[in-house]
């Protein structure tokens, strides 16, 4: 496995991905409206691609794991305070799950915020019941500080993340 920073040539693979992976991933939790409305948001082809290539110490860029020239994973984030890093977006091709991806993303993507941007402490937010996501967090290290209303959405949305951190 490679992990690189994306680039452009990268979008369209990674619009593709991170669209199935939140169907995947939130099929259980949220209605078809609100995963439609959410990719639509956030997943769509022209952010993707324009998140690729504005890079600041608020958002780091995209980072994709790759295997026989396929995107197999992607992380990225930034900096929410001085010294504090936080995943904004990490997900892994479903059908690869357990294979060690995302252990080596997240490996790669700490260092990258310990070492690169001074962070001492790394954040993830995780949708509440997300049975997936949760235990991979808790299993290395992230501990629960409090529910809040995910970013984008509202009360009505009924969509809430769980803050997690550990010391970096």
């Amino acid at each position: 496995m490679n992990i690189r920073k994306a680039e452009l040539r990268d979008g369209e693979e990674i619009t593709a991905l991170l669209v199935r992976a939140q169907w995947f991933t939130y099929k259980e939790l949220y209605s078809e409206p609100y995963i439609q409305q959410l990719i639509g948001k956030y997943y769509n082809e022209k952010r993707i691609r324009k998140e690729i290539t504005e890079i600041s110490d608020a958002w780091h860029g995209y980072y994709i794991a790759l295997e026989k020239g396929n995107i197999t994973g992607i992380i990225g984030g930034g900096l929410v305070e001085d010294k504090v890093g936080e995943i904004y977006v990490f997900y892994l091709d479903p059908e690869l799950r357990g294979k060690g991806i995302g252990t080596r993303l997240l490996e790669f993507y700490t260092q990258l915020q310990k070492h690169h941007y001074s962070a001492t402490e790394q954040r993830v937010s995780v949708a509440k019941g997300n049975h997936f996501g949760i235990p991979f967090y808790e299993a290395r290290g992230f501990v629960l500080q409090e529910e809040q209303v995910a970013y984008g959405a509202s009360k009505e949305d009924k969509d809430i993340s769980l803050l997690y951190s550990r010391s970096i």
